[in-house]
């Protein structure tokens, strides 16, 4: 555990690690496709990589903003990918797509062994859920924007992380 906290509802939460900022080098990590195979940093090499992060594709907030990332990926083009990741199981996340028509962002599943949340800080102990958070990775792997929402059930700042990746381009 760490100093960090968040709140969900104005409840103090505690995060595992230290979240990740600008600059900092993006570190690997191992999530779950929807179809159970490992899915690594390494394999979106040479694009710049935008990293939703949700606590669960059923709740409004994370829903609006997969779906926003998702309207928003064919103007990024095909040198970014838009990655969602949360705790959801895989199975639920590809329901979810389906239903919700998201083709676009690849969901990614850290349920196994929260190797994204503790990698990137955004594990909430109490929970073992992510924090809403969003990273963009340069091509070179460096983190150019970072933000970890201080309380869960708010926005990202969308237009800051869209921003950021078009600048990396």
């Amino acid at each position: 555990m760490s100093n960090t906290t968040v709140t969900f509802l104005g409840n103090p939460l505690h995060l595992c690690g230290t979240p990740l900022k600008k600059g900092d080098k993006a570190p690997n990590f191992t999530v779950l496709s929807n179809d159970l195979a490992p899915k690594t940093l390494e394999d979106y090499k040479g694009k710049v990589v935008l990293i939703s992060v949700v606590p669960s594709l059923d709740t409004g907030v994370c829903d609006t903003q997969t779906r926003r990332f998702n309207q928003e990926a064919s103007a990024l083009g095909e040198n970014v990918a838009i990655l969602t990741i949360s705790c959801d199981l895989p199975f639920a996340q590809k329901r979810w797509c389906g239903a919700a028509g998201v083709d676009r962002v690849a969901t990614l599943s850290d349920h196994k062994d929260l190797s994204f949340g503790k990698a990137y800080g955004v594990a909430i102990n109490e929970l073992r859920l992510l924090s809403r958070s969003i990273f963009v990775v340069d091509k070179n792997g460096v983190i150019v924007h970072a933000e970890v929402v201080p309380e869960v059930t708010h926005e990202v700042n969308f237009d800051a992380a869209l921003a950021a990746a078009k600048a990396a381009l």
